[in-house]
């Protein structure tokens, strides 16, 4: 049985995946990639990034993991983060007042296909699901995440779950927001 804190994230991830279903299916390539402004992603460009964001942590969290358990850092929890942890994931949910600009190792493409795409992102949170079963019974606050962009800051292992669940659902609604827009239907 998960811990409680690995139950949370595996709910999480599967509610992103319903809500990119829901946001995904019927889209044509055209509103896949259709942009209000040269200075606003597209749908397209939203979960091209968080698949390229994705696996960079994927490879992280599993690294994480391998060497958690090889220093036997182990628990069942309940697990205590630190509060600057817990801030940083708040500031990445969606509604979050701060903004990030996106590293160029992580920035979409311009074109793609929605149904290679969403294959990926698909593949991605199904990934994301089995390191979720095979972080089971590690220390998730001691277990220590390197990031991807700078090597000064480390997350806990509960909290890249965490972070990664926030970010995937930020960009989810600004696409949301994107289908609402005038000029959307028709791609341009």
């Amino acid at each position: 049985m998960l811990t409680e804190d690995l139950q949370k994230h595996r709910q999480r991830f599967l509610s992103i995946q319903d809500d990119a279903h829901r946001l995904l299916d019927d889209l044509t390539d055209a509103q896949f990639n259709w942009r209000p402004s040269p200075t606003q992603w597209s749908i397209g460009q939203c979960i091209d990034h968080l698949v390229v964001t994705g696996r960079s942590s994927l490879w992280h969290i599993n690294q994480a993991i391998t060497e958690a358990r090889s220093r036997r850092l182990l628990s069942q929890g309940p697990f205590r983060y630190r509060l600057v942890d817990k801030w940083f994931v708040s500031q990445m949910e969606p509604g979050a007042r701060m903004k990030f600009k996106a590293p160029k190792a992580y920035l979409p493409s311009q074109d793609v296909l929605v149904s290679e795409i969403a294959l990926s992102f698909f593949r991605l949170q199904e990934d994301f699901l089995e390191s979720i079963e095979q972080a089971n019974g590690i220390d998730l606050s001691r277990a220590k995440v390197n990031n991807q962009v700078t090597r000064w800051f480390r997350l806990s292992l509960g909290q890249e779950f965490a972070f990664n669940v926030a970010h995937e659902r930020r960009h989810l609604l600004q696409s949301e927001r994107l289908k609402m827009m005038p000029g959307f239907r028709t791609g341009g």
